[in-house]
């Protein structure tokens, strides 16, 4: 997260890196960046290079820097009106709908507890669906991706919820749940949970990392903030979601690290340390790790810093990243390197991409960044039919003609939300938070394709008769 940075910088650590800072950013200092490429004497930034003469790479770090500090200046109100719509949300499906509430004059109406595992999150609300699809079994070349869907959308819900939902629904083995610290924030901001699926056919565990919560400027600063580390032989990698994930600049990315206050977890150290003891345990299971839009970065990433800390005992048993809506996360040699090691140690990697959603086409691939997707995507068009592509339509989001198709397929999407349940059946129903994402989609293009509903669609319809492999 961009919100705090420490100044001291481990120098043997990175080759090169660009760091923002929005809570130094001052109005003057950002107008002489538009006219001077002096980096060193901007306070907003913290950068190895002493100055950028790109003058299209300025205007991109002008806007992401006034971006990154509204998201900081709004981040509680937007938090509370997260509280209210989640709390209004959970107050209606306890009283029983709108006309529950008569119930007010009888004085039962019932207050939502959100630590229940009845409270459901806004992502819950927009696609409701708990079980998986029966017609998808364990052993099917897509029952990993269809799993792999519904936990990265589970992931969003609190603990009691997640754990029911795994325990009673699913039928399997709850093996954790995990809200892990960030350090530049100074909150817990990362949540994941764990699962084991284990039948006569597989014996897998699941890391399933949560998304951008709607409500949490701090998830959106890690989104749209263009901060980087350049490794040497490793490539450049966004340095937003390895923060989200525990690593930090100052120390180095060490192998081990020694918490003192064991109620400040870091991610990728936890989930580690429970991986290695899970599968020394268990020597014939695997695991995977997905996620859905930040959480399929942090998935990609979770490998990456296996391979840079030679991980050679989980890299073996690790069968398979599946991410949906997944941003890009680092530079063209940095997708080099992962592919060789996806190669090596035989790791499926599987990046799907709904139609036009917004988020796979960010950070952009252009001459004024270096952010770049690797490996090809599994790309489901508006009928939900898969193919293989290098890289999804329109690569990048800001695009005229990207522009005008979004917004015919966000107005194509909404009239579908009404038919897909007399074609489809009532599994496929939209409620009304999914129909007023679909409204907000006409205004911005692309983020009503980035919702669950549609990776889980796609998962189920689009992916039969479509062998998922490894690349």
């Amino acid at each position: 997260m961009a919100a705090v940075i420490d100044d001291i910088c481990n120098k043997a650590f990175s080759k090169s890196f660009m760091l923002f800072k929005p809570e130094d950013l001052n109005v003057f200092d950002l107008l002489k960046f538009l006219f001077s490429p002096k980096l060193h004497e901007r306070k907003f930034v913290e950068s190895s290079h002493p100055a950028e003469f790109n003058f299209a790479h300025r205007i991109l770090i002008i806007i992401t820097i006034i971006v990154l500090k509204l998201l900081q200046l709004f981040a509680a109100p937007l938090a509370f009106l997260g509280f209210v719509v989640e709390f209004s949300l959970n107050f209606l499906s306890a009283n029983g709908g709108v006309f529950g509430l008569l119930n007010i004059f009888r004085l039962k109406l019932k207050l939502p507890d959100s630590s229940s595992a009845d409270y459901q999150s806004i992502v819950g609300y927009m696609d409701e669906r708990i079980t998986l699809d029966q017609s998808i079994k364990p052993g099917d070349a897509n029952y990993n991706a269809a799993l792999c869907m519904m936990a990265s959308k589970l992931v969003y819900e609190n603990e009691a919820r997640v754990t029911k939902i795994v325990k009673d629904v699913w039928k399997m083995e709850f093996l954790g749940f995990f809200n892990f610290w960030n350090e530049y924030i100074k909150k817990s901001a990362t949540q994941a949970f764990m699962l084991r699926d284990k039948n006569s056919v597989c014996d897998t565990i699941v890391v399933a990392f949560r998304g951008t919560s709607p409500f949490s400027a701090y998830d959106w600063m890690t989104d749209v903030e263009l901060s980087w580390y350049e490794l040497e032989g490793f490539g450049k990698v966004h340095a937003g979601f390895m923060k989200a994930l525990g690593l930090q600049k100052s120390v180095g990315w060490p192998k081990e690290v020694n918490r003192k206050d064991k109620n400040q977890p870091l991610a990728y150290y936890t989930l580690r340390k429970k991986l290695t003891k899970l599968l020394k345990e268990n020597e014939n299971a695997k695991f995977v790790v997905t996620g859905h839009s930040l959480g399929g970065a942090l998935a990609a990433l979770f490998p990456f810093i296996l391979a840079f800390h030679q991980e050679e005992f989980l890299l073996q048993r690790l069968e398979g990243v599946y991410t949906y809506g997944q941003p890009r996360v680092g530079d063209s040699k940095f997708g080099e390197f992962m592919l060789k090691t996806y190669s090596q140690y035989k790791i499926g990697f599987h990046r799907f991409v709904y139609g036009f959603d917004m988020v796979p086409r960010l950070p952009l691939d252009d001459k004024a960044s270096m952010f770049k997707h690797f490996g090809p995507c599994i790309y489901f068009d508006f009928f939900y039919k898969a193919k293989i592509l290098e890289e999804e339509p329109f690569k990048n989001y800001f695009s005229m003609m990207g522009a005008v198709m979004m917004r015919t397929r966000a107005f194509m999407e909404l009239g579908r939300s009404l038919l897909i349940v007399l074609i489809k059946g009532r599994e496929y129903k939209e409620g009304v938070p999914l129909r007023m994402m679909r409204m907000f989609g006409l205004f911005v293009p692309g983020v009503n394709a980035h919702c669950p509903q549609d990776y889980v669609n796609s998962t189920r319809l689009g992916t039969k008769g479509f062998l998922v492999s490894p690349p």
